[in-house]
């Protein structure tokens, strides 16, 4: 590599040979005007979307392939795909000015599925690091083929793609069977939930493109598994329990069923569908006064501790990536003019020309992509559409060098100079009445001229540049339509006399039918009318039929009821977060499994404390409490647990003492009962006491932080 890359070792050579390399490179694009730090800032952004991906193989072809072997091609091999990110902004951008690049980015794509059995995920010099979610390489491949960008097996990439959605790890198999991600089945069970359906209309896009109509349809359907997971009461997407709404709520919590965000930066992670995400919503004025409340809201979250969650505007968080797309929303409402409020904000108080210049983790290029997209008044805000939302820019003049030999200019005199807002725009002359600007059109040259103004469009009904009814862009899905999947109304799982059910779906219009008697539920089944009582242990099942008589996935709930005489005092409170369902979850026969994220244990930075009253005085023979280890979560065993007695709930004995023998140090998650057996005590009341680890120790990456002690059933035989 060296011999052939730098064949003269003239120091002064390689470094002119450098410096023009990067001349052509940054001069893909050209700005002109704006003050010197926009500009600044603009071409440092170009140059970090340009460092990555990396080129991976050797000169003779070979590379290191995902299945740990040498293989070799003579097409390049690139690396480095942090996907979860760089699909948003990043690759639309390569469409525009590295379509070669691209084409060749996804022949690596297929390499990788060729020798390691997947799609790339969030790869790393060959090597699936699997710290993201989703499979957005699917949404890199339809963009390109979408938008004409052709030069790779197209047929192998389908096959790929289905394969890679089909799979059963990381919930998908709840996805595909209950069409959502349940809280208990698989952490960050709601942003998984949407990033898949996103992908998956990706796959049904591209496969409609090439006239595979029965996986389109297949697809379609999946993509429409956002519904599943939509609270039309709170108007945000919410974690599912046991069939039920997850308990408490509130959007700023940052918890584990959001990837890096919490309810309020995924409320609006629809991209393929948001004109269906406004039905659900109520309509435009809903969608609009959602956004008003996100970029105005308080702005600290609640719940653990989050570092991505930076840059923010009201709970609008510039600094990670499930927020990029939300200002240009706006598109979508009647008022567009604050897209362009928005995103001029954004971009004028979320980036610097400073070494801490960005609001957040530049994550490959994505955080300047967005800069470089936006400064330009192009979003793309679904890809895999062939178009991108409009703004105007903030230089007068923006002209895009593009590969076949044309050019595209944008003009927005005064943009500078007081005058930010759009009143009209003209494309090639002509009228433009339009809030987009499709792909092709960029890609056969031309002039995009704004008239720029200080205030909005006079017109109050629109206050557009593109009029009152102009054309917005499109997110729809164009498919068969699905029932979505009902969800229940209870109390809680677990009752001691009676319990009422309610079910109620996201759509008003369907019929919901159940069983209680383990059966699968049919359109034959009883017609759900009014909450119902259950007395015992029950499993309620439930569908979802629409108009044309599509049946929902199967929504199913156990209740069980416990001894009634059992009740539970917290004398300390466990973090709202690890709730798990409440005060009753140590005494209600349900055990927490080894991932902690899914929503099961209880969980307190202190030590833990609780009585539990009996109902009267009982022999008392074993008593032993579930606890969880997973230090790498800085959860640790309790030092010690402390047991006591007492007839009247008041005067309590002196502690009896119950240890472990688990190493503080050992790595593994594991679930292990500490308490006390043989007992000869008659008593009413038990009083239970963990004492937290308490900091974490020197050797461990939370060196000094505060442990926690995670806790699931309490068992007093």
């Amino acid at each position: 590599n060296l011999e052939a890359e730098i064949p003269g070792w003239d120091f002064d050579a390689a470094k002119e040979a450098a410096s023009g390399a990067w001349r052509k490179q940054l001069g893909k694009i050209v700005v002109s005007g704006g003050t010197h730090e926009q500009q600044r800032i603009f071409y440092t952004a170009l140059y970090h979307t340009s460092i990555v991906p990396n080129l991976f193989s050797d000169v003779d072809g070979q590379y290191r392939g995902m299945d740990g072997k040498t293989h070799a091609s003579q097409d390049p091999q690139y690396t480095v795909f942090s996907l979860w990110d760089t699909y948003r902004a990043t690759h639309p951008l390569y469409t525009l000015i590295e379509q070669k690049r691209t084409e060749a980015f996804i022949r690596s794509f297929l390499r990788m599925y060729q020798d390691g059995g997947r799609l790339p995920v969030w790869e790393l010099a060959g090597n699936e690091t699997e710290c993201m979610i989703g499979y957005h390489s699917v949404s890199v491949i339809a963009d390109a083929y979408i938008k004409g960008l052709r030069d790779f097996d197209a047929d192998l990439a389908l096959e790929a793609m289905v394969h890679g959605a089909d799979l059963d790890h990381f919930g998908l198999e709840f996805y595909k069977r209950q069409g959502h991600i349940g809280a208990g089945d698989e952490a960050e069970s709601v942003s998984k939930t949407l990033e898949y359906a996103y992908d998956d209309w990706c796959i049904a896009e591209m496969a409609r493109a090439m006239g595979r109509d029965a996986i389109a349809q297949r697809f379609y359907k999946r993509a429409q598994f956002y519904k599943n997971l939509f609270d039309p009461a709170a108007g945000f997407f919410r974690a599912k329990m046991n069939g039920s709404w997850q308990e408490p709520f509130d959007p700023r919590e940052v918890n584990f069923n959001f990837t890096e965000a919490n309810a309020w930066q995924y409320s609006l992670a629809v991209p393929q569908d948001i004109e269906g995400l406004i039905q659900l919503m109520g309509g435009r004025d809903q969608l609009e006064a959602h956004l008003d409340k996100l970029f105005t809201a308080e702005t600290s979250t609640t719940g653990r501790e989050q570092a991505d969650i930076t840059g923010l505007i009201g709970q609008y968080a510039h600094g990670n990536e499930p927020s990029h797309h939300m200002a240009w929303l706006y598109n979508f409402t009647d008022s567009p003019w604050k897209a362009q409020e928005r995103v001029r904000q954004i971009l004028n108080e979320m980036y610097q020309d400073k070494p801490d210049g960005l609001s957040g983790n530049e994550d490959c290029g994505q955080m300047s992509a967005w800069y470089v997209m936006s400064a330009m008044g192009l979003y793309a805000i679904t890809p895999g559409r062939p178009e991108y939302s409009l703004v105007a820019p903030i230089f007068p003049r923006v002209v895009i060098h593009l590969e076949n030999g044309k050019q595209f200019e944008i003009l927005a005199e005064g943009t500078d100079r007081g005058k930010p807002f759009p009143r009209s725009a003209k494309l090639n002359g002509k009228p433009w009445e339009s809030l987009v600007l499709d792909h092709a059109t960029i890609m056969q040259g031309g002039k995009l001229e704004f008239e720029m103004g200080e205030a909005p469009q006079a017109d109050r009904t629109s206050k557009s540049f593109a009029g009152a009814n102009p054309r917005r862009p499109l997110s729809k899905i164009d498919g068969p339509s699905i029932a979505a999947v009902p969800f229940f109304v209870t109390r809680s799982q677990t009752f001691t006399d009676t319990l009422s059910v309610g079910i109620r779906s996201v759509d008003p219009d369907v019929t919901i039918r159940y069983t209680v008697d383990g059966t699968l539920p049919t359109t034959a089944s009883p017609a759900y009318v009014r909450p119902f009582q259950i007395q015992g242990n029950t499993v309620v099942q439930a569908v979802s039929v629409d108009k044309q008589g599509n049946l929902s996935a199967v929504a199913t709930a156990q209740f069980y009821k416990i001894d009634p005489s059992r009740k539970i005092q917290m004398l300390t409170k466990y973090e709202n977060q690890y709730a798990a369902g409440g005060d009753m979850a140590l005494i209600d026969g349900q055990r927490g499994g080894v991932n902690f994220r899914t929503g099961k244990w209880q969980g307190y930075q202190h030590d833990m404390e609780v009585n539990v009253d009996l109902g009267r005085p009982m022999p008392i023979r074993n008593i032993q409490v579930g606890f969880l280890q997973d230090i790498g979560a800085w959860i640790w065993m309790p030092q010690r647990v402390e047991v006591s007695f007492s007839d009247d709930g008041k005067t309590f004995s002196a502690p009896k003492v119950a240890i472990h023998a688990i190493p503080s140090d050992d790595s593994r998650p594991q679930i292990t009962q500490i308490g006390l057996a043989g007992l000869s005590k008659t008593a009413r009341y038990v009083r239970v006491k963990a004492i937290n680890f308490g900091k974490c120790p020197a050797w461990h990456l939370g060196a000094g932080g505060d442990a926690w002690i995670f806790a699931d059933e309490i068992t007093i035989e």
